[in-house]
């Protein structure tokens, strides 16, 4: 008698189980997105609620409404702040178009003199750049009024904030039920607990680090001499929320206003160059140091990730791809069968850095230092 494949069972239930799971969540994007971002920002808003709720003896309702109140508030102000250095930038727009094409005519000129290329053939149709980012910037708006989801967004998070923050306990004691085997609800508490503090160490150390990079951006900008030094440097700060992705974007866009508004060319070189500089103290010394070892994903898996949410859930996917990505890990390092996937999530150790010939070299030496203090 044939024995039943049942690995191969397996494998194939759970491939079709990861397929349907993908097709759900993108089906059920606008109700998915609003509800991660929520408890995200629940996350990150739980311990002012706790400290309304302990220190000051402030109802959990209350304590809510507050803690959404003053999170509305920041958000529109930094819209506002955008909004208005947005207008400013855009009544420039004819003067930086006419920079623009000036400095065009001059490298095109250069590079007839010096590659032999006629001039006609570099030469591009004559565009109001001002004009362009106008009409495209009325029919962003035009688009993000007419959007349903926008608005139902706009309602539906702060709604879910509320609910997640009042009925913490509630879910919680799902979460128990749900997930505790025999009544042990100390497994489900420590997931719990590392998924909290993954999460609270993962916002509070961006928010951190996004004012470190914004005032470190600003200086270097101002430095230089681009308009808008402020704006620019916090701007590509704030765009830190999509990793890797979000300082490239961040750098051009004051990089072209330099190449507009400066003499010489090297002040855009000097933009790229500083936020280059600035970005390798971020990635190797500001975020380690604020966030520590509790968010451990390794840059590949990152990247991966970025990339897949974003054709998952667009620039929404983007953004919290990486929380996502760490609570996943902290559930699959608790439990054995998927502790394979946790460790390939996580940061590789030295070890497995090393090349081979350097493993064989320390190990002789080891050998050697062991024969010494045995002879």
């Amino acid at each position: 008698m044939v024995p039943t494949p049942k690995k191969e069972n397996t494998t194939t239930l759970n491939l079709i189980f990861m397929i349907s799971l993908v097709y759900v969540l993108y089906v059920l994007k606008p109700v998915v997105v609003p509800i991660i971002i929520a408890i995200i920002l629940s996350v990150s808003g739980f311990p002012f609620v706790q400290f309304l709720e302990r220190k000051l003896r402030i109802n959990c309702i209350v304590s809510a409404i507050v803690a959404i109140v003053i999170l509305s508030l920041i958000i529109f102000a930094l819209l506002l702040f955008i909004g208005f250095q947005l207008s400013d930038i855009l009544e420039k727009g004819d003067f930086y178009a006419e920079k623009l094409s000036n400095v065009y005519n001059t490298i095109a000129t250069k590079l007839e003199s010096f590659l032999g290329i006629e001039k006609n053939e570099l030469s591009l149709k004559k565009v109001n750049i001002g004009a362009t980012i106008k009409d495209n910037f009325v029919g962003i708006i035009d688009f993000l009024t007419s959007s349903g989801s926008f608005f139902s967004d706009i309602i539906l998070i702060p709604l879910y904030i509320f609910f997640f923050l009042i009925y913490r306990k509630f879910f919680t004691s799902f979460i128990y039920r749900a997930f505790s085997k025999d009544g042990n609800t100390l497994k489900a508490k420590t997931i719990l607990n590392k998924l909290y503090n993954v999460q609270q160490n993962y916002l509070v150390g961006l928010f951190m680090v996004m004012g470190i990079v914004g005032v470190l951006n600003s200086i270097g900008l101002l430095i230089l001499g681009i308009d808008n030094a402020i704006f620019f440097g916090f701007l590509a700060a704030l765009l830190l929320l999509i990793p890797y992705i979000g300082i490239i974007i961040g750098s051009l866009l004051p990089a072209v206003v330099a190449l507009a508004t400066k003499d010489s060319l090297w002040y855009p070189v000097g933009v790229i160059v500083i936020f280059a500089f600035i970005q390798f103290i971020e990635g190797n010394f500001i975020t380690p140091k604020i966030t520590g070892s509790k968010v451990s994903i390794n840059a590949f898996v990152a990247i991966l990730s970025i990339i897949l949410f974003s054709m998952l859930w667009g620039i929404a996917g983007m953004i919290v791809a990486l929380p996502v990505i760490a609570s996943l890990k902290v559930v699959f390092d608790s439990i054995p069968e998927l502790k394979p996937y946790g460790f390939l999530i996580g940061e590789p150790l030295d070890e497995y850095l090393r090349s081979e010939a350097r493993i064989r070299l320390k190990k002789w030496k080891m050998i050697r230092k062991e024969k010494r203090i045995k002879n």
